[in-house]
């Protein structure tokens, strides 16, 4: 998928040599992804589709702008200090952040209803895991509802890290995930510092529902590829860019 966000098509052969596996497993991946929806398998490699949906399911936007996601989580990690109390909603970026705070080895707590990122954090010997409860969503690998809001309300962060669908100036951040929606404005409401954490190809997009006005996000925290004349015209809405 990062291959694909710099050229259109991919080869068989290339990817066989570059991820040093067979030709038939690398035919046998991409036949998977494009079951996805996430590619369009050709003869001898891949392209994208015509369209990737925004609206894929939790495993295969973890696949999508997978590099730019990193970019972000690289980008969150100094706000990380000892004996903060971090939370994370739900959603791929915040999983990749997750794995990038793993390195850092600091002693702090972690609270989050992501299930997936929960996973990757169980493996630290050093952070104070918070598994929030409530109703289980199968597809976005994560916990919602009137449980999971009234644990979360309980709590007051330092930084909040919320992954987010989409922002643009007009209609401020969106997102297509209902259930993560009353989530996002209590962790906004409750926490010290709030950024939003997304991909660059977020940007000027619009999702199905708003979220939150724009004043409520402290900064995005987004991958670099933007223009001096982009983050100004942001900036004049009210959204920091770093």
């Amino acid at each position: 998928m990062e291959q694909l966000q710099l050229q259109p098509v991919v080869r068989v052969g290339k990817l066989s040599e570059q991820l040093k596996v067979s030709v038939d497993t690398i035919r046998r991946d991409l036949k998977s992804m494009e079951k996805k929806g996430l590619i369009k398998y050709v003869h001898g490699g891949a392209c994208l589709p015509d369209k990737v949906s925004p609206y894929l399911n939790f495993n295969g936007r973890e696949i999508v702008h997978i590099g730019l996601k990193r970019k972000v989580a690289e980008k969150a990690l100094p706000l990380i200090r000892p004996g903060m109390t971090i939370a994370l909603n739900s959603g791929t970026t915040n999983l990749i952040l997750a794995q990038e705070m793993l390195k850092l080895g600091l002693d702090i707590t972690v609270v989050s209803n992501n299930i997936a990122a929960i996973s990757i954090l169980m493996q630290s010997g050093s952070i104070h895991l918070i598994s929030i409860g409530g109703e289980v969503d199968n597809q976005e690998r994560s916990t919602y509802g009137f449980q999971c809001e009234t644990e979360f309300r309980k709590y007051y962060p330092d930084i909040t890290f919320l992954a987010v669908n989409a922002v643009n100036c007009s209609d401020g951040f969106t997102d297509f995930r209902f259930h993560e929606i009353g989530i996002m404005n209590l962790l906004a409401e409750n926490s010290e510092k709030v950024y939003a954490v997304m991909d660059s190809s977020k940007l000027g997009k619009r999702s199905k529902r708003q979220v939150f006005p724009k004043s409520a996000v402290d900064a995005v925290i987004m991958d670099d590829p933007l223009s001096d004349e982009v983050r100004q015209k942001y900036e004049q809405e009210g959204i920091h860019i770093i």
